[in-house]
């Protein structure tokens, strides 16, 4: 089969770098595109061997004029840490960023995928969240920036859908923890799993009683991978992908620290502004279409995440 040009916007970061992986596994030929905001060079070193992959320095706010067959559009810093420290910016990145994907897209006439996120439904009062459900958003609070930003890039992808014909597949991606994840992204798997190898407190917000749903990046790249490689473009989603199954924060503190076997306690802190107490996807409709759901359990995944991140400050 004729190898497909792909372009990973965003590649070079935690989820980028294992979808450029499995694109090049699966014998594609994958280009790379990074500001290096947040993504690292690090987490694709080890691809620059192949000569089917490419690397681009370019910032997606920014248009880009290149021949390609599919575009991963990733971009766009992911952790409250980051995408705070330049509000700004992350909304450009995330509206502008869409504009400027889509409008390749829609010059070369090629599919392309849009990394939407949870975020979208903000604080739920529905509870696990459908892709009907419209969300419970502040649109002037301090996560505004990422979560408005992606919802302002899904009614992008859907215009362009309408209005040009383009083919877009759009994705609800849920919390995703694994190796390549950055140590200081202040995500709470990243954050208990390093604490707790240092042997310092936990450090939990509010009570620790709200909930999340987590998935092991190679669950998550297989539905993205198969999501895209549907060939229903009637179907453009939005599709929740995520795991289901439902943690309260204290019981991942709980679970980290007995895996590591750390003496580390746990320690309450304020919870912060608009943080979502509850958040669990429904993925019917992944089950459906493209029969997909999640297969690594939390407890299989942190094996490997807790190790990347031993070897990470063993190299410090």
């Amino acid at each position: 089969m004729k190898k497909k040009r792909i372009l990973v916007t965003g590649g070079s970061g935690f989820l980028g770098s294992h979808i450029c992986e499995r694109l090049l596994d699966m014998g594609q030929e994958v280009i790379c595109i990074d500001n290096f905001f947040t993504g690292r060079k690090d987490n694709i070193l080890h691809l620059l061997d192949n000569p089917y992959f490419e690397v681009i320095r370019h910032d997606v706010t920014f248009p880009l004029y290149i021949e390609i067959d599919e575009i991963y559009n990733l971009a766009c810093p992911a952790s409250p840490i980051h995408y705070q420290h330049d509000p700004v910016q992350t909304t450009k990145t995330t509206v502008h960023g869409a504009i400027n994907m889509l409008g390749l897209a829609k010059r070369i006439k090629a599919k392309i995928f849009q990394a939407s996120t949870s975020e979208v439904y903000g604080d739920p009062s529905v509870h696990p969240q459908t892709e009907d459900y419209w969300g419970n958003v502040n649109p002037i609070g301090i996560r505004a920036c990422y979560d408005e930003g992606k919802r302002c890039a899904e009614t992008l992808f859907f215009d362009y859908k309408r209005q040009h014909g383009l083919a877009i597949k759009v994705g609800r991606i849920f919390n995703t923890y694994g190796p390549r994840m950055a140590m200081d992204d202040g995500r709470v798997v990243s954050n208990f799993i390093v604490q707790a190898l240092r042997g310092e407190d936990i450090t939990v917000y509010g009570k620790g009683n709200q909930t999340r749903s987590f998935c092991y990046v190679d669950d998550l790249v297989e539905g993205i991978i198969r999501f895209m490689e549907n060939t229903d473009d009637d179907f453009a989603g939005p599709m929740n992908l995520g795991n289901p199954i439902e943690f309260t924060i204290l019981e991942l503190a709980q679970t980290v620290i007995d895996q590591i076997g750390s003496k580390s306690k746990i320690v309450y802190k304020p919870l912060p502004s608009d943080d979502p107490m509850q958040r669990k996807p429904d993925i019917s409709l992944a089950k459906k279409v493209i029969d997909w759901e999640p297969e690594i359990p939390l407890e299989k995944g942190l094996i490997t995440t807790i190790e990347f991140f031993e070897n990470q400050l063993k190299s410090l």
